[in-house]
């Protein structure tokens, strides 16, 4: 089994300590390790280094070799743009099915939070055995807590006969992230898990499935197989990157295909997106506050300080998000740090590079 760790975005819900030079993931936002880091950790029992990929931009590669100089440097996959997921999984599993043509592939955001990391891998153990006996689709699922309208959803159907315990299930339908009253329904009935963006499948199985359901992709892709190892191989993985449009896995093959299981989860799992979702897995005060740097609370409650450099004081306030970098301040209601990469794409339009 190999797994591709997808590290191309920019965390722009996190800034202004995720930037464009240094991501979210190349970060330590929550603990000693940066994220990139635990995520490696924690699927080495699992999976060796020198089976783990990572695809990334290039501006991030030096940056990711020297964090983690176990995975090997060829391992290290360069996008020259982003496209989103599909694009990136195909580029991975191409190198894949070049060393081992049959192949399980485990593709894991870079980015995720998990609590309980003996389950977690026992569930994608669980999920490789089955992509590994047949051609299906495999996706892990998490079991919700609330009706979460950030996430996208995943309605259970039958069970999988071959599943072992029953716990292996078709999918009946991918939905988009609802609204607040399509996601109490979703609870309501019951059948649903939160779509974690994480898959287990053989390389061949969703390459084929990506020359059904996405052929421009697919076409393009025959054109790096072509290349890889050859002295081509970066101009013409530019040229077929540059060519394509971006499209996730998710609405490109998932949604489309009708051999997809689920295998539900629950190890404690946070995709790590916003602020506000730092706020919500790390250990409070008394007054429900979060501090990383020194914080003074007077009748301040519920609040997450990011202040590595500077004491901050909070009097009479609830409800704050207050990040600090050398350059840049952030202060935001919490519940909309969603909003934050509003602040990006002003600063992108506006020509700000600085804060980029």
């Amino acid at each position: 089994m190999f797994a591709v760790i997808m590290a191309g975005g920019k965390g722009s819900r996190f800034w202004p300590r995720s930037r464009e030079k240094m991501p979210k993931h190349l970060l330590d936002i929550q603990g000693e390790r940066t994220i990139i880091r635990e995520t490696v950790d924690r699927i080495r029992p699992l999976v060796p280094p020198e089976r783990t990929l990572i695809v990334t931009g290039r501006s991030h590669a030096a940056e990711l070799i020297r964090q983690l100089p176990e995975i090997p440097a060829e391992n290290i996959l360069i996008e020259p743009v982003g496209r989103n997921t599909a694009p990136c999984i195909g580029l991975a599993a191409l190198h894949i099915q070049k060393r081992v043509p049959d192949a399980v592939m485990l593709v894991l955001p870079s980015d995720h939070r998990i609590g309980d990391e003996i389950t977690f891998r026992r569930v994608l153990d669980a999920a490789g055995k089955v992509a590994a006996g047949g051609n299906s689709l495999v996706t892990i699922g998490i079991r919700p807590t609330g009706p979460e309208t950030g996430y996208g959803y995943i309605e259970q159907g039958d069970p999988f006969p071959a599943g072992g315990d029953g716990e292996i299930r078709r999918v009946r339908s991918i939905r988009e992230k609802p609204s607040l009253e399509q996601a109490r329904e979703f609870l309501r009935q019951g059948r649903f898990l939160w779509n974690s963006g994480m898959f287990v499948w053989k390389a061949s199985t969703i390459l084929s499935a990506i020359e059904r359901f996405l052929p421009e992709l697919h076409a393009g892709l025959l054109q790096i197989r072509e290349a890889l190892g050859t002295e081509r191989e970066e101009e013409i993985v530019g040229e077929v990157y540059s060519a394509q449009k971006a499209v996730s896995i998710d609405y490109g093959v998932m949604e489309k295909a009708e051999d997809v299981l689920v295998v539900p989860g629950d190890f404690g799992w946070s995709d790590l997106g916003s602020w506000d979702a730092l706020w919500e897995i790390s250990e409070k005060d008394g007054n429900g506050n979060v501090a990383r740097g020194g914080l003074i609370g007077i009748d301040a409650f519920d609040s997450l300080v990011h202040s590595p450099g500077k004491l901050v004081a909070l009097v009479g306030v609830r409800d704050l998000l207050v990040v600090e970098t050398d350059d840049a301040l952030l202060i935001c209601r919490r519940g909309q740090s969603q909003d934050v990469r509003k602040v990006v794409e002003i600063l992108e339009r506006k020509g700000l590079k600085e804060y980029l």
